[in-house]
């Protein structure tokens, strides 16, 4: 989808939107949800003021207590503990009518606020960032005949579960060719089906200049001169993030490095620990921080788990990805992604890291071709062109 076909539709019954008011609906399930609503909220906003109001909304907001910690804190720990329990879980659902009743069984829980805030605010249109909000948000438009017009947003870009496809009526955004086939094998009609860039933070649309990356990194403490490994996960941090770590230190290429903890306080407290073992003065650590977006951009190489988010920002940024960890079936799309066009590198050994990065780092030959590939993508951020397509263009159903 172009810029161009985003322009068009600025330019179309600008009116349409002047009253409108947009609601947004999310989980807390990892940062892969909120973050695409809330950059398109941010742009709907910075673009258009007050001719638009968009209202962000937890799903699980005033749900029952119990619910909500099975479902937002069952999916965090098993990320971090025990992801075979998510992988299961996964899996399990993709069995047709499991995934019926597991969404039944949310929508039971979920309906009674959701029907509350709808009620409430009586939104022109309604955009849904998480699959278990789809049955009950058109439940309700049905029981109440509501004139709203319900988008579906598909946050997984390559590999989609299907669930998020169990219902016909809305419209979908997806963010691949292979998941609109997928789709459309699931029996949604190809002409509700839109296909945009992924959704990102608009600061990634463009890297920062070689001159600017070059102060931030000196601004931040870090050696210009000298390559710098960024070892990035979620918010909730890297997964094995210690070995990860302690591996580099021991090897030690004469490299500096960056490891991002976000909210894992364990895994901070121990990257310090391992800081002082070695006296490895070239290692900064950080706890949850509003900067990633300048530290993937001084770095050489970012070594990360293969959320959407995350490594789509790694790759509109320029720089090479090496995969340690992912999440199956959820995320293995994301990882033939990068690897079939060769953009960057899964190594799940943890011990082979280092000496893979440093083959890459320190051979100009080989880093410029990753490099060239992930240029040749051409790749865009998709918020502008999602933002202005939810805002001015009708159903076609």
């Amino acid at each position: 989808m172009s810029l161009t076909f985003g322009r068009y539709l600025v330019s179309h019954n600008l009116l349409n939107v002047m009253q409108n008011k947009y609601l947004f609906f999310y989980l807390k399930t990892g940062g892969g949800h909120l973050a695409p609503a809330r950059s398109v909220a941010n742009h709907i906003h910075t673009r258009y003021g007050d001719k638009a109001r968009v209202t962000l909304a937890d799903g699980f907001a005033g749900v029952n207590k119990l619910v909500k910690v099975a479902v937002e804190d069952g999916y965090r720990r098993s990320q971090s503990n025990a992801v075979w329990v998510f992988e299961a879980l996964y899996a399990i659902n993709k069995l047709k009518v499991l995934a019926i009743v597991t969404a039944f069984i949310i929508s039971y829980f979920v309906k009674p606020h959701l029907k509350r805030q709808i009620l409430a605010e009586r939104p022109s249109k309604i955009v849904i960032f998480h699959f278990f909000l789809i049955r009950p948000v058109l439940e309700i438009v049905k029981e109440y005949n509501l004139n709203v017009q319900v988008t579906v947003v598909v946050t997984d870009p390559f590999t989609a579960h299907p669930i998020w496809f169990l219902e016909q009526g809305p419209r979908f955004i997806v963010f691949s060719k292979r998941v609109k086939e997928f789709s459309i094998a699931r029996g949604i009609p190809e002409k509700s089906i839109k296909v945009f860039p992924f959704i990102l933070d608009e600061k990634f649309t463009k890297p920062l200049p070689e001159t600017l990356a070059r102060v931030m990194k000196e601004n931040l403490g870090f050696d210009p001169a000298k390559r710098l490994v960024l070892i990035l996960g979620g918010g909730d941090g890297m997964p094995r993030g210690k070995k990860i770590l302690r591996n580099f230190v021991r090897y030690n290429p004469g490299i500096q490095i960056a490891i991002v903890c976000g909210n894992n306080t364990s895994l901070f407290r121990k990257a310090w620990q391992i800081k002082a073992k070695y006296n490895f003065e070239a290692l900064h650590i950080f706890g949850y921080i509003d900067f990633v977006y300048e530290l993937i951009n001084i770095a050489d190489v970012v070594v990360t788990k293969c959320g959407a988010s995350t490594f789509m920002e790694i790759l509109l940024s320029g720089k090479i990805p090496v995969v340690n960890n992912y999440i199956w079936e959820q995320e293995k799309g994301n990882v033939e992604f990068i690897c079939q066009n060769r953009m960057g590198i899964y190594e799940k050994d943890v011990s082979k890291i280092p000496s893979r990065i440093s083959e890459l780092i320190f051979n100009p030959h080989i880093y410029e071709v990753y490099r060239e590939n992930i240029l040749s993508q051409k790749l865009e951020n998709g918020t502008p062109v999602v933002s202005e397509f939810i805002l001015f263009e009708q159903n076609s159903n």
